[in-house]
């Protein structure tokens, strides 16, 4: 038996809409080769079909994993900065693996690379090599099997938001469908759905949008 290598990588840090997923995996090095034979890479770079196929087949070769899930009420009632916040659980899902790796390769968010590391270093359960890197999605497998779980496990999430909710769109503040779904709502319900992060920016435009401009306010005194 070779080494524990472990990847660890997050979906949803941006949008307003669902929840934030961590995902941490453990593989034998020996199982490194699996994971290139199957095709694994970045998430992104992968249909939702071929995520979905990929997810099955990695746990089938995975020692361990954890997969946390963070509402959106967990992340606006967070103490400090949303990178602080992802130190954190990532430190949370590593702590929680029962086949503890000898080395670990993180996609780090902050912009210091190797800072992002060391913080996550300072609060594990465990001794391991740590190597943070910027797209590690991109560049080891073990993280871009972990960015699969994380992404299948959003996406999954997302489509239990839609069956609820109707057309959503992908939660990203970016997309009109789900610019569009937000304005409807707090238009017919003069508030947010629970599924949104309530301290992102985009909420704040929409209700200012939304506000009667003093002119219709004044008309609307006229009337009466």
């Amino acid at each position: 038996m070779g080494k524990k290598i472990a990847g660890i990588d997050e979906a949803g840090r941006g949008p307003v809409i669902g929840p934030m997923v961590i995902a941490a995996v453990v593989f034998d090095e020996d199982s490194i080769s699996n994971l290139k034979a199957l095709g694994v890479r970045d998430s992104k770079k992968l249909t939702p079909k071929r995520r979905e196929k990929l997810f099955d087949e990695i746990l089938r070769i995975a020692d361990d994993y954890v997969i946390l899930e963070l509402s959106p009420e967990e992340i606006d009632s967070r103490e400090g900065t949303l990178n602080e916040f992802e130190v954190n659980n990532f430190v949370k899902a590593l702590n929680s693996l029962k086949v503890k790796p000898d080395v670990i390769y993180i996609d780090a968010a902050d912009v210091k690379e190797e800072r992002f590391g060391e913080e996550i270093g300072k609060f594990l359960n465990f001794r391991a090599e740590i190597i943070a890197e910027h797209r590690a999605d991109d560049k080891f497998p073990p993280v871009s099997a972990a960015s699969i779980l994380a992404k299948v496990t959003r996406d999954r999430a997302i489509e239990r938001l839609r069956e609820e909710y109707g057309e959503i769109g992908s939660g990203y503040p970016s997309d009109p469908r789900t610019r569009e779904f937000l304005m409807g709502y707090y238009k017919e319900h003069g508030e947010f759905p629970p599924i949104v992060r309530r301290t992102w920016e985009t909420l704040k435009k929409i209700k200012v949008a939304e506000q009667p401009s003093i002119e219709e306010f004044l008309k609307g005194k006229r009337k009466n």
